[in-house]
């Protein structure tokens, strides 16, 4: 894991911005973090958690994830996801809503959850599964003047959140494995995920994928995060990566540069 710390150092080094990193490779135990306590804005990062909180919920019996929503006029925001698109009146089950807002960020199914769940369940389920560090106080896209605080996390809290995922200790391990198959069905091709499908070769009908990334962006004016779970081959690595106070561009390019170097790194 050296050449791989070293490789990711210079590019903090060299990018100018603040960061907070948690690598930990799941097959060498090894771990290595940097500004692994420092809060950032917590962008679309905070919908782990809100997802997390869905699948207790249902857990707990306070809904179903089969249940229907009905689409409101009201309901709709901008940003990320299809959902502002939609007509009211749609009617939506809770797994899909969950399923938008990881796989598009789509922010309206995420007030939705919001609403659903409420602000203080979610607050408890964060606190439950350790994520002492992180605050969560408002809907996305809709912020009011007068609140008690910004949505915020840091790269431990996050990290700690996946590393409970892959080791099926969140809710159950039947809801660690729907959680984690959503989070490999993103669709949104910055950060991590940017450079690596070009690795992929020719696919084989019925074989099982080479490399898979179960992971969720984030993205606000020189803001730009991404976590997840890389699986290549037989080993699996968590990888948190939070960026702040950089242009956007080039955190982008960063987190690009990273997800390849963590890429060749698992392949070696």
């Amino acid at each position: 894991m050296k050449t791989l710390i070293q490789q990711i150092e210079k590019t903090i080094t060299d990018s100018n911005g603040e960061w907070g990193v948690v690598l930990e490779d799941l097959q060498t135990k090894e771990t290595w973090t940097y500004n692994e306590h420092e809060q950032f804005p917590a962008a679309s990062i905070i919908k782990l958690p809100i997802m997390v909180a869905a699948f207790q919920a249902a857990e707990d019996k306070i809904l179903r994830l089969s249940d229907t929503y009905s689409l409101s006029h009201d309901d709709l925001v901008g940003g990320s996801g299809v959902l502002q698109h939609m007509t009211p009146g749609t009617n939506i089950t809770i797994h899909d809503l969950i399923t938008l807002m990881i796989i598009q960020s789509d922010n309206t199914a995420t007030n939705i959850l919001i609403d659903l769940l409420e602000v203080d369940y979610i607050q408890k389920i964060m606190e439950d599964i350790g994520m002492h560090e992180s605050e969560f106080y408002n809907k996305l896209m809709i912020v009011p003047v007068k609140r008690k605080g910004a949505n915020t996390i840091t790269a431990k809290d996050v990290s700690h959140l996946l590393k409970q995922l892959v080791q099926g200790a969140l809710v159950s391990e039947h809801a660690c494995e729907q959680m984690i198959e959503i989070m490999k069905k993103q669709q949104i091709s910055d950060g991590f995920r940017g450079k690596l499908p070009s690795q992929q070769t020719e696919s084989i009908i019925g074989a099982m994928p080479q490399w898979q990334l179960a992971n969720k962006t984030g993205h606000i004016t020189n803001v730009q995060h991404d976590a997840g779970i890389f699986y290549v081959g037989y080993r699996q690595l968590i990888a948190t990566v939070l960026i702040k106070n950089l242009e956007d561009y080039k955190a982008n390019t960063s987190l690009m540069q990273l997800g390849e170097t963590i890429y060749q790194y698992l392949r070696a």
